[in-house]
């Protein structure tokens, strides 16, 4: 299951040339993963108050493929891969058109208010585990 997120690209978003900086897929690509996770159901905010838990990525590998440029209608496409008990690997994908711009994979781990590891709560894996199928 592959949940999408459109934007646009603005000025903001863009170089001297016109082409988006490469930092800011990085941006596009955490708000498609944030609009996942309100389209699963999920507060990342109720979650921080009711358990103290939070999501960190952890890694991500990242290919740029072909420039966006300044008001490029773009897609950013999120997909769960795996879920463990410590860990959430998603691939992303900025397209344009059905052409594809940027592809990551990102793995993001759960951590408690002090910042130390915390094991992905129970009902967040039985939530996510239909995003499977």
């Amino acid at each position: 299951m592959t949940h999408s997120f459109a934007l646009r690209v603005y000025y903001e978003d863009t170089d001297l040339a016109g082409i988006v900086y490469y930092a800011n897929y990085l941006k596009f690509i955490e708000r498609g993963r944030s609009e996942w996770v309100r389209g699963l159901g999920l507060d990342q905010a109720r979650l921080k108050a009711e358990t103290g838990i939070v999501f960190a990525v952890r890694r991500v590998e990242a290919d740029y493929l072909r420039p966006a440029r300044y008001d490029d209608e773009l897609v950013v496409e999120t997909r769960l891969v795996t879920i463990s008990a410590a860990r959430i690997v998603l691939d992303q994908a900025v397209t344009r058109g059905g052409e594809r711009l940027f592809q990551a994979q990102v793995v993001l781990v759960c951590i408690g208010e002090g910042g130390q590891p915390a094991r992905v709560p129970a009902m967040l894996r039985q939530k996510l585990i239909p995003a499977l199928h």
